[in-house]
């Protein structure tokens, strides 16, 4: 007899076939992701050994069946994005065996049911986007397994029920958009597991509660569009984990606190549209990760902008309009290198506007109200009493200009000239050691190493430095050509076979800081873990730096996955490649676990042992290279084409989110086989949009994966799809909305295990 159904992402339309309600000992009932249509029958109600029913995402109307979970121990189920009307039946609730409820974006009427609080292992509950009425009912605090809760648009009314601080496993709690009144209650304080608050858009007032602050894991705390008409705690920070407080469009009075600066991780700042007076407190600049939005807009804030603000270099929205500020525009407010959108507007500010390419590109509704305030993109530019000396200033300009532009040309024919010169010479040497049957790696041609360590132990004997520096010396040693180095093979007279990995520099970054790159790789090479590639020396000479590392045959992940040379019977297996992208996925959660962010995440950099363990290379090109350490200038873009998330464009920023991105796109690579950009996916498309514009284009997930894994077993395609999903959050156009590594690592191992 059939105990598992899987009709999901098959294009079936029409009803719900009555045929299948012979499938008595039906324990797992999915018919997600169709064009399913009428309503569900009442006889899956009456399957008596019913565990799990999904029908999520088809048109299926009508009611809920109120049979349903009444003879069955119905565990979870499943049906959102639907047009299905009327209550939640209290029959899925009688039983009490109920862990997951999804429900969310249908037409559903009616209250919450009292009788959820028989279900005191359920974990989720998923009722937004629906048409709900009532009080939340205070059996809620029976649910002691509960973790989400989300029920935001909907018409639910009454207070916030104090009930919910039972359930201490909660991480999010989710309220938004409904009729709820009163003020937050104290004893939400004890959910010490809560990662979100999201209350916006109701008519909650009063103060923001002391005892919210004792919910140490507070990542979001969004009370936006609320009544609340207290003052800002000055405790704020206790919740150091603190990314998103959104406190916007609400009645706050007093100050903002200077406390306020301790809030290092805030990614995004919403104080906007409330009664906030006294002045903007300079602490604000020692929120470094501040990347969203800062919007202080529509209060009644005075005094001068603080030059701190300059230091906020990651954020992208900047919006302090319809406040009494006075004074100039700082200077210093250049130094805010990833700002797109800014609003001065309606202030008493004065002087000019700063030569700042994100100000100049702002519209002009961006400066207006300020009287006093003149200079691009407002019209006409700035009055001055000393055009004479302007001019003259102009001049001298231009001609340290032009000089400085021919002293340029000259340093660069010079230089061409001398480098020139140079290769006759030397070429001109080879030739004569050629005829004199002298070695082109004679002792007195050979470059000096200023600097050499091996770091194992036993390696010290096998290793000669001499030898790996020749072996890079030649063209046809050269193994693979990265963004930042070059890597060659080396042969050792031991017999030891190694991979040595040239970094390209241009500013003798390499001499300027031999020394603090030295404690990098030794510091690199005490790294402990199974899928990193980690440096077992180094060899230092003229502005060189050779990183040394163990030879691995087995090439790149991009070779294997898309080598055209290799034979049919070594493509690797769906198994294989999914150890691949859990290994590559670790050893990522370990490095932004000591606080690494690689710098270059690609296929291309995910090495394979004799065994097909992935190995990440190039996590040295993060402490070595990046530009924000002060130790080089990288001409190129941070990354591989393809790979290089976004936001990238806007912040100039390598961060952990972005690191996600990157991986995401090797994991569609291991899933679709496809290549991150092809000419196939259209113009301006790559991987990434192909794969996420699939249903516009009416293809299925399983049309998608690579149908020579997908198609060999049910199991296969199963993982594949669960796969793909993650994919689809670690590729999130939001930064903010893709999983940690960890978590991805997470999902990965949860797929290997079921």
């Amino acid at each position: 007899m059939v105990e598992r159904l899987d009709l999901s992402r098959r294009n079936l339309r029409g009803e719900i076939p009555d045929e299948l309600q012979g499938l008595e000992k039906l324990q797992a009932f999915q018919i997600s992701s169709n064009k399913l249509s009428g309503s569900i029958p009442i006889w899956v109600g009456n399957l008596t050994n019913l565990r799990i029913f999904t029908a999520y995402e088809n048109d299926l109307g009508g009611k809920i069946p109120d049979n349903l979970g009444l003879v069955s121990e119905l565990q979870s189920l499943n049906l959102h994005s639907n047009l299905l009307e009327g209550p939640i039946p209290k029959s899925i609730f009688v039983l009490g065996k109920l862990e997951v409820l999804i429900l969310t974006q249908n037409k559903l009427s009616s209250d919450l049911p009292e009788e959820i609080g028989n279900c005191k292992g359920l974990s989720s509950i998923r009722i937004g986007n629906n048409d709900l009425v009532g009080s939340i009912p205070k059996a809620i605090g029976n649910i002691s397994s509960l973790t989400y809760f989300e029920a935001d648009n909907n018409k639910l009314s009454g207070d916030v029920v104090p009930e919910f601080a039972q359930c201490s496993n909660l991480t999010l709690l989710n309220l938004a958009s409904n009729g709820f009144t009163g003020t937050i209650p104290q004893e939400l304080g004890q959910l010490v597991n809560l990662q979100e608050l999201i209350l916006s858009g109701n008519n909650l007032f009063g103060d923001i509660p002391k005892s919210i602050l004792g919910c140490k894991s507070l990542n979001k705390l969004d009370l936006s569009n609320n009544r609340f008409n207290g003052s800002i705690p000055n405790e704020i920070c206790n919740m150091s984990k603190l990314q998103y407080l959104l406190l916007d469009q609400n009645s706050i009075r007093g100050e903002i606190p200077h406390e306020i600066g301790n809030c290092v991780k805030l990614l995004q700042l919403q104080m906007g549209s409330n009664y906030l007076s006294g002045e903007i407190p300079p602490e604000i600049g020692h929120i470094k990760n501040l990347q969203i939005a800062l919007n202080l807009s529509s209060n009644h804030l005075h005094g001068s902008l603080p030059l701190e603000l300059g230091k906020l270099d990651k954020l992208v929205s900047l919006d302090v309009s319809n406040n009494r500020l006075s004074g100039n525009i700082p200077s210093s407010f250049k130094g805010m290198l990833s700002l797109i959108e800014v609003n001065f507007s309606n202030n008493l500010l004065t002087g000019p506007i700063p030569n700042f390419v994100p100000f100049q590109k702002s519209p002009k509704s961006s400066f207006l109200g300020n009287i006093e305030l003149c200079g691009e993109p407002l019209t006409p530019p700035c009055a001055s009493s000393h055009s004479s000396d302007s001019e003259n200033y102009h001049h001298k300009v231009s001609y340290k200009i032009i000089l400085a532009v021919i002293g340029s040309g000259l340093a660069v024919f010079t230089s061409v000239t001398v480098v020139v010169l140079l290769f006759m010479m030397r070429e001109r040497q080879e030739k004569e050691a050629k005829a004199a049957g002298i070695e082109d790696d004679a002792t007195n041609n050979r470059p000096m190493i200023l600097a050499g360590n091996v770091f194992v132990e036993n390696l010290r004997q096998a290793i000669d430095l001499d030898a790996v520096v020749k072996a890079t010396l030649k063209d046809s040693n050269k193994l693979i050509s990265g963004t930042f180095s070059t890597v060659y093979k080396a042969v050792m007279p031991s017999g030891l076979v190694l991979s040595v990995k040239r970094l390209k520099s241009m500013d003798r970054t390499i001499i300027h800081h031999q020394s603090k790159m030295i404690r990098e790789l030794e510091r690199l090479s005490k790294l402990c873990h199974d899928n990193l590639v980690r440096p077992v020396g180094y060899v230092i000479y003229e502005d060189v730096a050779l990183l040394i590392h163990h030879h691995l045959p087995n090439g790149t992940l991009a070779q294997l996955l898309h080598d055209s040379t290799k034979q049919p019977e070594y493509e690797p297996d769906w198994p294989t490649r999914l150890s691949i992208a859990v290994g590559v996925a670790e050893g990522l959660a370990f490095l932004h676990n000591v606080a690494i962010i690689h710098l270059d995440i690609s296929s291309g950099n995910v090495l394979l042992d004799s065994n097909s363990k992935p190995l990440v290379g190039e996590i040295e090109i993060s402490k070595l290279l990046d530009p924000s350490k002060g130790t080089a200038s990288i001409s190129a873009v941070a990354g591989s084409f393809g790979y290089i998330p976004p936001e990238y464009a806007y912040t100039m920023q390598v961060t952990a989110p972005g690191n996600v991105y990157s991986y995401g796109v090797v994991l569609l690579e291991i899933l679709t086989t496809r290549v991150p950009v092809d000419e196939a996916f259209g113009e301006g498309v790559d991987l990434v949009k192909w794969v996420h514009t699939a249903p516009a284009r009416g293809e299925t997930p399983e049309q998608i994966l690579d149908a020579r894994l997908s198609t060999v077993s049910f199991g296969w395609r199963k993982e594949m799809l669960a796969a793909l999903k993650v994919a689809l959050l670690c590729t999130d156009n939001t930064p903010a909305k893709r999983p940690k590594m960890k978590k991805v690592v997470e999902m990965l191992h949860e797929i290997k295990q079921n």
